[in-house]
């Protein structure tokens, strides 16, 4: 049983870090899922595909899967290289660059 240890990326509707902070421990799928073929729903006979594991560090995480005999692959996560900006910005008067229209 192997399982991936991340901190997930804000959606794009959401304006703040909520959910952004804390690191989530998903298990790695055992089995493909397959296709009813009545109705071409997806099923899997996959429960550990349902869970997902909150923890507020990266190191009560790693503990964990350490504790519990889980193959753990750590993925670090790149700090965000945008800038927020207010739509209010657009109109400063001090604004730097033309208006396009």
């Amino acid at each position: 049983m192997s399982a991936r240890i991340y901190q997930p990326s804000k959606t794009a509707t959401q304006s703040g870090a909520a959910k952004s902070q804390r690191w989530l421990l998903e298990y790695e799928p055992e089995s493909p899922r397959e296709i009813e073929p009545l109705m071409g729903w997806t099923s899997s006979g996959d429960m550990n595909a349902q869970v997902k594991l909150w923890f507020d560090t990266k190191e009560e995480a790693l503990a964990y899967a350490a504790r519990k005999g889980i193959a753990a692959a750590l993925e670090e996560t790149q700090p965000s290289t945008r800038r927020t900006q207010a739509y209010a910005d657009n109109f400063k008067t001090s604004r730097l660059g033309q208006w396009t229209h």
